[in-house]
């Protein structure tokens, strides 16, 4: 689903953000991405959505070569992705189910799949009731539900969550990580960027670990 194969990614005067990268996260994996500020972590988030792009080596999403792919495709692999921002990044002009529907007005679904989806999304995160609620009426934690859901709407087989309990308090983040272990349990790869020491030793899930650009561990079953 998702592998890097000897990726090297040099900045100005030769800094190395990432050094050698070899791993591989099977469809339907749960993991954690950890590391100090300046580790790597950004860098290969912005890797695998060709964001950026690689000095060497090569990526695979999906079985599909990042590096290859022409200008026009990127959207399409952008789209094989669900993104949860730290910061959530909602339209605060506009209501919870206008969020979702927006997501899925860009990949050009009809108006009966946006209001469908729509519906299950917010099932799923459990905000069924807040769908004509805006942003600014939520807590922290139901608008990082929103984000999440915006993010699942387009049925990505990828979800990826930078940071999504950073400004919650320990109650909220751990009802955000129960609902990605239930759209992990239904057979999404998920990949967690974090810093919550507490969360990853509690879930037990890999731990994969960068610093100074290296991988300096990758256990199954691992603790930070």
């Amino acid at each position: 689903m998702i592998e890097f194969i000897n990726v090297v990614k040099k900045y100005n005067h030769d800094v190395i953000a990432l050094d050698s990268i070899n791993l591989k996260i099977e469809k339907g994996e749960f993991a954690f991405l950890v590391g100090p500020s300046g580790s790597g972590k950004s860098t290969f988030l912005k890797l695998m959505i060709r964001e950026e792009d690689s000095t060497s080596g090569k990526i695979l999403i999906d079985g599909k070569d990042v590096g290859k792919l022409k200008p026009k495709e990127i959207p399409y692999l952008r789209r094989k992705i669900g993104f949860v921002f730290q910061d959530f990044r909602l339209l605060y002009d506009r209501t919870v189910a206008e969020n979702i529907a927006f997501a899925l007005r860009i990949i050009d679904a009809s108006e009966r799949e946006i209001k469908v989806q729509t519906k299950n999304v917010l099932e799923m995160v459990g905000l069924s009731s807040k769908e004509k609620y805006y942003p600014n009426q939520l807590s922290g934690g139901e608008q990082q539900r929103v984000a999440l859901a915006r993010a699942l709407a387009t049925k990505p087989p990828i979800i990826i969550a930078d940071e999504p309990t950073g400004n919650l308090d320990p109650t909220t983040a751990d009802d955000i990580f129960k609902t990605l272990l239930e759209i992990n349990s239904r057979g999404t790869t998920v990949l967690v960027v974090t810093h919550a020491k507490d969360i990853v030793n509690k879930l037990n899930k890999r731990v994969i670990a960068l610093d100074h650009g290296k991988i300096v561990k990758d256990e199954e079953r691992g603790g930070y």
